[in-house]
């Protein structure tokens, strides 16, 4: 494995962190436990879980991925072998069964948190997120923001003073955003800057092959003021596997089964992704390979989250830790991403 660290910290991380949203649907108790077990004996210190998991969110299942996490916890009392990262939830008129207000107001933190260390069995969270911005703008794969004109009132700095409370508390130690944009970045940085509050570690946003829209502005933020990406779908929810080329059913595969994921169904991903595979063989790589040695070797990365539903796909995600791609291949797949720009926002 290789490791960095978590930015303007002395946590060492590893460069691939396990992702645990198919705990509780598409992976049981036991596959969870069996997946964690693996990964942290390929050296895979750095899980990453969410109050709002398993994937889909449905009130039935909601919290049973931390709720796995944490019953791993206790029958291996390995909490102290791992760096834990979870989210709180943002705004959604689906999720009100979660909390009163699906906010990140002091109330909604304090009891997202409370809630999310007693399924997790732990009594702090190394890297606690807010899973997506309490304002309206662009994430989750909308390109263009109509609704200039909703009502949001800033309160970036009371997030963090909250934030900041909690950390003095010891129940959480390091806080980062995700599917945030430069603005909501530097506003942030801004307010811990200006009023000696916590800063923000890291981002989660989405990063592949398919979509490297973090190249354009997050990229910058993340190399001058040292806030580290955490990649989720490096794979583009196993796209970038190469599966869906073959012609077979594939009906366990996630974009299968939940049919409303629909970021990497276009056509023009599918052209894409031949052209990327087309690459992958004609340098002894398989697609896999190419796709998660692109992004473990972008300079702004921290750690790439992958999320895998057999022990196979588990292992064949770990091993990519040493892909090396040649400035030849990265050439040629400059020359992919300049005819079929960023398919899948």
């Amino acid at each position: 494995m290789k490791y960095t660290t978590l930015p303007n910290t002395d946590i060492k991380v590893s460069k691939i962190n396990l992702g645990t949203m198919t705990f509780g649907q598409q992976n049981t108790e036991a596959e969870g436990h069996a997946q964690m077990d693996y990964a942290l004996e390929r050296g895979v210190n750095f899980f990453d879980t969410a109050e709002m998991y398993s994937i889909p969110a449905r009130q039935e299942t909601y919290g049973s991925t931390e709720k796995i996490i944490g019953t791993w916890f206790k029958k291996s009392g390995n909490r102290d072998k791992v760096v834990l990262a979870s989210k709180i939830a943002g705004p959604n008129p689906n999720f009100t069964y979660m909390r009163d207000k699906i906010d990140f107001s002091p109330e909604s933190i304090k009891y997202a948190l409370e809630n999310s260390l007693k399924r997790l069995q732990t009594d702090y969270i190394d890297l606690y997120q807010m899973h997506w911005p309490e304002r309206p703008t662009n994430y989750f794969g909308q390109r263009n923001f109509k609704d200039h004109d909703a009502v949001w009132e800033d309160n970036f700095r009371e997030v963090l003073e909250t934030f900041d409370g909690l950390i003095k508390e010891g129940k959480i130690k390091h806080i980062g955003v995700s599917n945030e944009n430069a603005w909501g970045i530097m506003r942030f940085l801004e307010e811990s800057k200006y009023h000696n509050l916590p800063r923000i570690k890291t981002v989660q946003n989405p990063y592949n092959l398919l979509n490297r829209l973090f190249e354009v502005g997050s990229s910058e933020v993340s190399k001058y003021e040292n806030v580290g990406l955490l990649a989720y779908s490096p794979l583009a929810f196993g796209v970038l596997t190469g599966k869906f080329l073959t012609g077979e059913a594939h009906p366990k595969a996630r974009i299968n089964l939940f049919p409303q994921y629909t970021r990497y169904n276009s056509d023009q991903c599918t052209q894409a992704t031949r052209l990327y595979q087309e690459i992958a063989h004609k340098h002894g790589l398989t697609l896999t390979e190419l796709a998660m040695g692109f992004v473990l070797q972008q300079p702004f990365l921290t750690s790439a989250i992958i999320g895998a539903t057999t022990m196979e796909q588990l292992k064949e995600n770990i091993d990519t830790i040493d892909v090396f791609l040649s400035k030849e291949i990265l050439t040629e797949i400059a020359a992919v991403q300049a005819i079929i720009p960023d398919p899948a926002p």
